[in-house]
Protein backbone atom coordinates (compact mmCIF):
# COMPACT_ATOMS: atom_id res chain seq x y z
CA UNK A 1 0.00 0.00 0.00
CA UNK A 2 1.54 3.35 -0.68
CA UNK A 3 0.49 5.62 2.12
CA UNK A 4 1.96 8.48 0.22
CA UNK A 5 -0.52 8.51 -2.52
CA UNK A 6 -3.18 8.27 -0.14
CA UNK A 7 -1.94 11.83 1.12
CA UNK A 8 -1.31 13.15 -2.47
CA UNK A 9 -5.11 12.61 -2.76
CA UNK A 10 -5.63 14.55 0.28
CA UNK A 11 -3.76 17.15 -0.63
CA UNK A 12 -5.59 17.44 -4.16
CA UNK A 13 -8.63 17.40 -2.34
CA UNK A 14 -8.29 20.45 -0.33
CA UNK A 15 -7.04 21.92 -3.89
CA UNK A 16 -10.27 21.39 -5.07
CA UNK A 17 -12.10 22.06 -1.99
CA UNK A 18 -13.55 18.10 -1.60
CA UNK A 19 -13.40 17.58 1.82
CA UNK A 20 -15.73 14.65 2.18
CA UNK A 21 -13.42 12.92 0.16
CA UNK A 22 -10.59 14.16 2.04
CA UNK A 23 -11.85 12.86 5.56
CA UNK A 24 -12.80 9.40 3.89
CA UNK A 25 -9.06 8.28 4.39
CA UNK A 26 -8.97 9.62 7.99
CA UNK A 27 -10.28 7.04 11.11
CA UNK A 28 -13.36 8.07 12.67
CA UNK A 29 -11.24 8.36 16.18
CA UNK A 30 -8.49 11.05 14.18
CA UNK A 31 -6.64 13.63 16.29
CA UNK A 32 -5.22 17.12 14.39
CA UNK A 33 -3.22 18.87 15.48
CA UNK A 34 -2.92 22.40 14.45
CA UNK A 35 0.24 24.98 14.40
CA UNK A 36 1.71 25.71 17.82
CA UNK A 37 0.70 22.04 18.99
CA UNK A 38 -1.67 23.59 22.08
CA UNK A 39 -4.84 22.95 19.45
CA UNK A 40 -6.43 19.73 18.96
CA UNK A 41 -9.23 18.52 17.21
CA UNK A 42 -10.68 15.16 17.84
CA UNK A 43 -12.78 13.03 16.05
CA UNK A 44 -12.98 13.17 12.25
CA UNK A 45 -16.81 15.39 12.53
CA UNK A 46 -14.62 17.85 13.84
CA UNK A 47 -12.00 17.39 11.56
CA UNK A 48 -14.50 18.14 8.86
CA UNK A 49 -16.30 20.71 10.66
CA UNK A 50 -13.01 22.81 10.90
CA UNK A 51 -12.22 22.41 7.18
CA UNK A 52 -15.47 24.45 6.38
CA UNK A 53 -13.87 27.63 7.77
CA UNK A 54 -10.47 26.41 6.15
CA UNK A 55 -10.03 30.09 4.28
CA UNK A 56 -10.24 31.28 7.59
CA UNK A 57 -7.46 29.21 9.21
CA UNK A 58 -5.17 29.73 6.73
CA UNK A 59 -2.81 33.47 6.21
CA UNK A 60 -3.72 35.93 3.29
CA UNK A 61 -3.14 34.83 -0.23
CA UNK A 62 -1.69 31.28 1.35
CA UNK A 63 -0.46 29.17 -1.60
CA UNK A 64 1.49 25.83 -1.65
CA UNK A 65 3.91 26.33 -4.09
CA UNK A 66 5.68 23.10 -3.67
CA UNK A 67 4.84 19.33 -2.13
CA UNK A 68 6.72 16.33 -1.79
CA UNK A 69 6.26 13.18 0.79
CA UNK A 70 8.33 11.44 2.26
CA UNK A 71 6.85 7.58 3.33
CA UNK A 72 8.06 5.92 6.18
CA UNK A 73 6.61 2.60 7.42
CA UNK A 74 3.18 3.93 8.96
CA UNK A 75 3.87 7.39 8.47
CA UNK A 76 3.91 10.01 5.77
CA UNK A 77 5.89 13.20 6.12
CA UNK A 78 4.79 16.09 3.37
CA UNK A 79 7.27 19.01 3.06
CA UNK A 80 5.10 22.06 1.66
CA UNK A 81 6.33 24.85 0.50
CA UNK A 82 4.23 28.00 0.67
CA UNK A 83 3.55 31.85 0.44
CA UNK A 84 1.58 34.16 1.61
CA UNK A 85 0.61 37.75 1.02
CA UNK A 86 2.70 38.73 3.88
CA UNK A 87 5.90 36.08 3.54
CA UNK A 88 7.72 35.25 0.21
CA UNK A 89 8.44 32.03 0.94
CA UNK A 90 8.81 29.49 3.56
CA UNK A 91 8.54 25.65 4.22
CA UNK A 92 6.39 23.71 6.95
CA UNK A 93 6.51 19.85 7.65
CA UNK A 94 3.40 17.97 8.30
CA UNK A 95 3.61 14.54 9.97
CA UNK A 96 0.80 11.68 8.59
CA UNK A 97 0.37 8.50 11.29
CA UNK A 98 -1.42 5.37 9.76
CA UNK A 99 -3.25 2.59 10.98
CA UNK A 100 -3.63 0.49 7.78
CA UNK A 101 -4.79 2.84 4.95
CA UNK A 102 -6.47 4.99 7.52
CA UNK A 103 -4.80 8.17 8.64
CA UNK A 104 -4.87 8.44 12.80
CA UNK A 105 -3.07 11.63 13.29
CA UNK A 106 -2.12 14.44 11.33
CA UNK A 107 0.43 16.73 12.88
CA UNK A 108 1.54 20.31 11.83
CA UNK A 109 5.02 21.57 12.50
CA UNK A 110 5.48 24.80 11.35
CA UNK A 111 7.54 28.16 12.65
CA UNK A 112 4.51 29.48 15.04
CA UNK A 113 5.81 33.30 15.20
CA UNK A 114 6.06 33.43 11.07
CA UNK A 115 2.81 31.89 10.65
CA UNK A 116 0.94 34.29 13.29
CA UNK A 117 2.87 37.02 11.33
CA UNK A 118 1.26 35.98 7.69
CA UNK A 119 -2.21 37.04 9.15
Amino acid sequence: MNLANIVARGWDAVGTGDFDTLVADYMEDMRFVMPGQADVLEGRAAFRAALDGLATLLPPGFEITALRQIQGTDEVVSIVEWKSAKVTGSQLAVLFKFTGDKICEERWFIDTEQWKSAF
